[in-house]
């Protein structure tokens, strides 16, 4: 794989205009063709903040997604929301997210939206920066469906919808997206408490069809619902196992850790390249260029620049829009400062 040093990329998401989540609020108001223009004027609008900081990598801001699991349960057959299993009050967690009923067999005939999504991205792009599609894996994405007589367990969810996302991975690459990231972050966030073999046979099964078809990556954290991590906030449950992992790059936040066990990414860069998180999207305390130069700094003691991506922890989609503008333009700033010196 080719690899720009200190290529500059994003997780997937980025925050909503305010006008959208007003509007996704009274969907009910608007016409079909009205949704389809509201909908590409937030992808141009994301496009338009990344490509402007100078991103190497650029999404769509997942601009269609309401939720990051969520809105794939909406193409997938056998689901219905529940609404009795989540708390409404209080301060924001996990347990206020949706959470769905199995009440049939789980299927998504008709995909699950992605490449849709990739080709309005193709056509709203400017040439230049390199497109990127990210997709929940299925371990992931079976953790808002509660189990039932027929799926006993969220593993027996993950291996339903283990060959789902494996076609949606193909048709992705079928439709000329070369650069695709699988995220689990529910992995990074129970490693501390599952068998990390059976995650990395999981992750590993669900990309086999597209490895070496693009460049593959994952994205690991400790979760970012409302700005608030749900996991045991160590990497060291995920090693020496997601070492196996089959994939092109592993997307690892730091910055909300204070770059806590950094020493950990060399293991990894000797397998693979690694996207740093050195951008904090839970605090809105805007880091510097200086802070930027510094941190990349703290990062090449253990992953060669050629191997090395610089990223946002997360994606954007919990932080303020204006925060996360400046917070990309100075990581950019300090990327290419860096990237001079070499």
């Amino acid at each position: 794989m080719s690899h720009i040093p200190i290529r500059t990329t994003v997780v997937g998401s980025y925050p909503f205009p305010g006008w959208l989540e007003f509007a996704s609020n009274n969907l009910q108001q608007f016409g079909k063709a009205d949704i389809e223009e509201m909908i590409e004027d937030a992808v141009i609008a994301a496009v338009h903040d990344q490509v402007t900081a100078g991103l190497d990598v650029i999404t769509d801001g997942e601009q269609t997604r309401l939720d990051f699991n969520l809105s794939f349960y909406g193409f997938i057959e056998g689901i219905q929301n529940n609404e009795s299993e989540t708390r409404k009050f209080g301060p924001p967690a996990h347990d206020q997210r949706g959470k769905n009923n199995i009440i049939g067999e789980l299927k998504a005939p008709n995909g699950l939206g992605c490449v849709k999504e990739f080709e309005r991205l193709k056509k709203l792009a400017p040439a230049g920066p390199v497109l990127k599609a990210s997709i929940p894996g299925p371990y992931t994405l079976s953790g808002r469906l509660l189990p039932n007589e027929k799926y006993k367990s969220r593993f027996d969810i993950t291996e339903a919808l283990l060959p789902i996302i494996s076609k949606e991975l193909e048709a992705l690459v079928a439709a000329g997206c070369t650069e695709i990231t699988v995220d689990e972050p529910s992995m990074s966030c129970y490693a501390y408490k599952e068998d990390t073999k059976k995650f990395v046979d999981i992750f590993n099964r669900t990309v086999k069809p597209i490895v070496g078809k693009c460049n593959l990556s994952t994205h690991l954290c400790f979760g970012n619902f409302k700005g608030r991590p749900v996991g045991y906030r160590s990497i060291k449950p995920m090693l020496p196992d997601f070492l196996d992992m089959t994939v092109d790059e592993i997307h690892i936040e730091m910055a909300n850790r204070e770059f806590a066990e950094i020493e950990l990414l060399q293991p990894f860069a000797e397998k693979m390249h690694v996207a740093v998180g050195i951008i904090d999207v839970k605090n809105y305390y805007i880091e510097s260029v200086e802070d930027v130069v510094t941190r990349i700094k703290k990062c090449l003691q253990y992953v060669p620049a050629e191997k090395l991506s610089v990223a946002p922890d997360c994606g954007l989609s919990q932080t303020a829009r204006w925060a996360s503008r400046q917070k990309l333009v100075n990581m950019v700033k300090g990327a290419k400062k860096v990237r001079e010196t070499l």
